[in-house]
């Protein structure tokens, strides 16, 4: 009956990157310019990986996923950022809140998946490259991207349902750009603990499964190439350092937010801005700069227009 009597709220207030005015308008054109710089990146990506008949392989095919769901992921939070520079009131619903949450956790539960598939391909084609036609087929590579998109959805609604009942009647300001889940539940007026503690392991268990997987693919991968041919060893290689770099990226942010066990306001908002801003933009980036085929598509198509 208590709860029932409770104000529900309607809405929440972020307190956004900081405080000053001043430095929210300083920072609207570069924040402006990365999100388009990834849009427009992480587009082209796809869209030559689909016009190119020479990328339809099935290294591209999962590149070109990436890309996809990295676009997906900058839009979830950062044209809200951006907007929100310039305002001096930023709210956003209840519902919009509790659509970023399931979006951010099922594009980036979706992107840890998808590495490791790509980390598999990358082991395949390195160390039974004989075999690596049959294993890797048309319909493997696209059942294994619908399983990444599915863990994605499930791990993602396993974190809503556990936050969406939750009785939120008072405290509506969350220090963040976001609805960063750990920094919504706090608002409960009830004690969430546990809940923090069963939310916590879902992400943990997803991220730490997900990086034992790569690193086993790549320590694989790196043993093989050692014993391989220079020229040989060295295309692999070259290869996988993008793969390697990418993995770091998008996995360092989320260790330090998600498994950090002390967290200062600052660095979590750096971290965050890190992942849904820098991330999506420097993917494609790396890929395109250090891939010999892509760059050759590029050529290409700027010969024909």
């Amino acid at each position: 009956m208590e709860e029932a009597n409770q104000t529900v709220v309607s809405e929440f207030i972020f307190q956004g990157l900081c405080a000053s005015k001043e430095l929210q308008l300083l920072l609207l054109l570069p924040f402006s310019t990365l999100y388009v710089m990834a849009v427009v990146g992480n587009l082209f990506v796809v869209i030559l990986i689909i016009i190119d008949h020479h990328l339809h392989s099935p290294m591209y095919f999962l590149l070109a996923n990436l890309s996809f769901i990295d676009f997906c992921l900058s839009s979830v939070t950062t044209p809200k950022l951006i907007t929100d520079l310039l305002k001096d009131n930023k709210t956003i619903s209840f519902g919009g809140c509790m659509s970023q949450i399931l979006c951010v956790h099922f594009f980036g539960g979706g992107e840890m998946v998808l590495l490791v598939t790509m980390a598999y391909d990358r082991y395949v084609a390195i160390c039974r490259p004989l075999h690596y036609s049959s294993i890797m087929d048309r319909q493997k590579c696209i059942w294994l991207v619908v399983i990444s998109w599915t863990i994605g959805f499930i791990h993602a609604m396993s974190q809503l349902i556990l936050i969406l009942d939750l009785p939120f009647c008072g405290p509506r300001v969350i220090d963040s750009f976001f609805c960063d889940i750990s920094l919504v539940m706090k608002l409960a007026c009830m004690n969430t603990d546990t809940l923090e503690i069963l939310i916590n392991a879902d992400s943990g268990v997803l991220a730490t499964t997900c990086f034992i997987l790569l690193l086993i693919s790549y320590t694989n991968i790196l043993l093989t190439v050692q014993l391989h041919s220079k020229d040989g060893s060295s295309k692999a290689l070259s290869t996988c350092t993008s793969h390697i770099i990418v993995v770091l990226l998008f996995f360092g942010p989320v260790i330090f937010i998600y498994l950090w066990p002390v967290s200062i306001t600052w660095v979590d908002k750096f971290l965050a801005v890190f992942y849904s801003v820098i991330t999506p933009l420097l993917n494609p980036a790396i890929y395109t700069l250090r891939n010999k085929d892509i760059k050759n598509a590029i050529k290409k198509l700027i010969n024909h227009m």
